[in-house]
């Protein structure tokens, strides 16, 4: 196989804050290089030219027809990334897009459609699958190592966007339920349903509760929870916006019939495991990552340049279903009742 000895790249949008350190990787990916951005905010467009020397352009299409590219990294808000993907799709360009796909279900569907007419690789960025341990235990998970899994649990918690210190420019459409796709339950239970999506398949059921607990100025919610019903296993992902501390914040739980996996969070985080013999837990050694599973732009031109396959995480499979658990969430809200996922047509993605 001809190996690329250089990639091209472009980033559409940069009002995801997530974007700078992603592109700040990209400039230790030997392999290949940032020549563009497109954003509408001025202010955005001459910071990334003051920190990585690219061209900036104030609209998408321009620099899609003017740029020479192999691939794109998107980073808008989600209504307008979901826009940005099938344009770069069409123009035959790969696609990294940072989580969720889209807004809604129908969204995230035309996306994928377009990168299968196209023949384009489609990643979707979950910022935690660079947790070397999160990856360790979907591995011991997947293996076996605790029995049959029947509950995974993760919880996504904050004081709010704002009070975190998010840029005005993300805070502006993570407050937006339009080009959000909603509040904090679009925004975090989105990891929940993409980790139980990998290790459970997609649920038979899913019943969600969400509404404005602590933040009565703002319209979308800012709490949720939800839960995701299979035939002997449950999952649950919970939301909050409004949360005082980390204590809880972004731990996962796998839970299976011989023992117990708890992944701490961020990059440093450890991985438990309890057993019937060890029922407190222990630690577990977790495997040095290598160079391409360190972050989401090292990964994604690894597997550009090899042909290998994304992490499981960040397949547009799973982007896809987890999207599909959110909209189907949504209309449990809505509804005040548990809603049911339909079967799958045969050959629809």
């Amino acid at each position: 196989m001809k190996i690329k000895p250089k990639f091209r790249i472009a980033a559409l949008g940069l009002s995801h804050d997530h974007v700078w350190e992603n592109l700040k990787d990209l400039q230790g990916v030997g392999p290949a290089r940032l020549v563009a951005v497109a954003e509408p905010h001025r202010a955005l467009r001459v910071r990334a030219q003051n920190e990585f020397g690219c061209a900036a352009y104030a609209d998408y299409e321009t620099l899609l027809r003017r740029e020479l590219l192999d691939a794109v990294l998107i980073f808008a808000d989600n209504a307008t990334g979901a826009k940005l993907a099938r344009l770069a799709a069409k123009r035959g360009l790969h696609v990294l897009i940072e989580k969720p796909l889209a807004t809604n279900l129908a969204g995230a569907d035309r996306v994928l459609a377009a990168a299968r007419r196209a023949r384009v690789r489609l990643m979707v960025n979950w910022p935690v699958a660079w947790w070397p341990q999160l990856r360790h235990a979907l591995v011991l998970a997947a293996a076996g190592k605790i029995g049959r899994v029947w509950q995974v649990k993760y919880r996504a918690a904050h004081n709010g966007p704002r009070e975190m210190g998010a840029s005005k420019y993300f805070c502006d459409w993570l407050y937006d339920q339009e080009r959000n796709g909603g509040g904090a339950f679009i925004d975090y239970c989105c990891y929940g349903a993409a980790l139980a999506r990998l290790l459970l398949g997609r649920p038979r059921r899913v019943t969600a509760v969400a509404g404005r607990l602590c933040k009565g100025d703002m319209r979308a919610e800012d709490n949720a929870v939800l839960l995701m019903s299979y035939p002997h296993a449950l999952a649950v992902a919970e939301a909050s916006w409004t949360q005082i501390g980390y204590l809880t914040t972004y731990v996962t739980a796998i839970y299976g019939t011989t023992g117990t996996l708890l992944v701490e969070p961020g990059a440093a985080g450890r991985l438990l495991l309890a057993t019937k013999n060890n029922p407190t837990g222990a630690p577990v050694k977790v495997p040095p990552s290598p160079a391409h599973l360190k972050n989401a732009t090292a990964h994604f031109i690894h597997c550009l340049r090899t042909g290998g396959e994304f992490h499981p995480l960040c397949s547009a499979r799973v982007g896809r279903d987890a999207q599909e658990i959110l909209e189907f969430g949504m209309r449990s809200v809505k509804q005040g009742r548990g809603v049911a996922l339909p079967l799958r047509r045969k050959g629809k993605f």
